[in-house]
Order: structure tokens, then sequence, then C-alpha cells
């Protein structure tokens, strides 16, 4: 009986794995079957599933493929999506994952998590819809199971504001708003420092234009405090 009780609780049911051949796979991925082979060619994906002369390949498969789309829309080269392939299955450390990313020499610092974690983040706000702006705006690389979200930093500052109940969405529109004035500045710091100085000052001169665009954005948070803390000034009557 004890025996009986022990192998009931040891037993799992195992898990159901979606499948596709080859051609399945290639319409479920938006592709032609002759890309999704050049990308198996590339070693792009991992190995199928072997049996016989069948290839089968799954939903990390499929997952792979979404993120290569992502990444060449976003102007990746095949070179660099396969460098950063081989990052994720050999293990490199997710802090050398930053160039292969597209943000070259920055200073943040990619995460690399599960899709459970990433759900604990933001507590219900991790829609398809939401997962798509990521990706759009480059915060999120999906690779099967593991998600890489572009900087700590954002992430932890993302994750506050959706805790203080901010709505995701809004984040990340907020979020892609001020890319817009964030490469506007950076293209403006460059071009004033390769003008007077070089190209090749501008790595080195970057941080005294963080300190200029942190400076400018704290003067402007307080002024629009002090601009809303202050009474509305009420039309004085002429005594009479």
């Amino acid at each position: 009986m004890a025996d009986n009780e022990t192998e009931a609780r040891t037993t799992t049911v195992p898990r159901t794995v979606r499948e596709y051949r080859t051609e399945e796979l290639a319409e479920a991925a938006g592709i032609p079957v002759r890309t999704l082979r050049f990308y198996r060619e590339r070693k792009l994906l991992p190995p199928p599933r072997r049996e016989g002369r069948i290839a089968w390949y799954d939903d990390h498969h499929l997952a792979r493929l979404r993120t290569i789309a992502g990444l060449l829309e976003r102007g990746h080269t095949l070179g660099g999506i396969a460098e950063l392939t081989a990052a994720f299955e050999n293990g490199r450390d997710v802090g050398q994952l930053g160039e292969l990313l597209g943000i070259g020499w920055s200073e943040e610092t990619p995460v690399r998590m599960s899709p459970e974690a990433l759900a604990d983040y933001f507590e219900g706000e991790v829609t398809p819809e939401n997962l798509a702006a990521s990706l759009d705006l480059g915060y999120l690389a999906i690779d099967g199971d593991a998600i890489v979200h572009v900087s700590r930093r954002l992430l932890d500052v993302s994750s506050a504001l959706v805790r203080e109940g901010v709505p995701l969405a809004a984040v990340l529109e907020t979020g892609r708003r001020v890319r817009e004035h964030a490469d506007a500045m950076a293209a403006l710091f460059t071009e004033l420092i390769s003008t007077h100085i070089t190209d090749d000052a501008v790595p080195r001169l970057r941080p005294l234009a963080k300190s200029v665009v942190e400076a400018e954005l704290t003067m402007a948070m307080d002024r629009l405090h002090q601009q809303r803390e202050q009474p509305e000034q009420r039309p004085q009557t002429p005594s009479s």
C-alpha cells in the first residue's frame, strides 16, 4: 500500500508539446520554407527532433523565428543574430549581451529571466499587446523559454511605476516618446562634440552630456512642480 502511495505521488503527467512539420512551422512563422531551411543551415535554429526522415519542430523553434524576425526589423544582421543566438546557447554572461542587443558600449545591464519572473515584475500587465510593444521598442528579446530585458534600470523603473498604479501600456508609450527626445538630445551632443573636437571624443565626453541632461531634467521638474503648487492668481477688483 505504501509503495502504491509513493508511486502515485511521484507519477507526473507529461506536458503536451505542440510539434510542427517543416511546412507547418514556416506557415506559423509567416516565412517561406526555403527561409526556414536557410536559418537552419546558418545554425540560427536548434536542430529539430528527428523521426525517421521527418523533422519535428516545437514552440521553442517558433519563438526563435519570431525573435529573428523582430531583430531583422530593427536592423540587426543575420551575423549579429547568430552571435546573439550563440550567446544564449553557450550561457554567456548576460552582461556581455548588450552589444549584441544593439546597445553598443552602453552602461546598461541586460537582465535574463523566465516568463514567470517577468509576469511577477508587472503583476497581470504582461499581455500580448504589451509584449509586442516591448519587442518593438527593443526592450525585450525572446529565445525559447528565456526573456532578456535590455536594461536593468528600465526594468526596475517600469515595474515600480506599475506597482504605483500606472498601466504598463502607458509606461511603454511614455518610453516611446522619451526615446524620441533622447535620440534628439544624443544627436545634438554628438554633433556638438564631433564639430568642435572629434568623433573619437564622443565616448570619452558622454558623461558630460549625461550630467547636462540630468541637471536640466531635474530643474524642469522643479519648475513644473512650482507652477502646480502656486495658487491661481485671481484678478483683483478695484476698491470702492
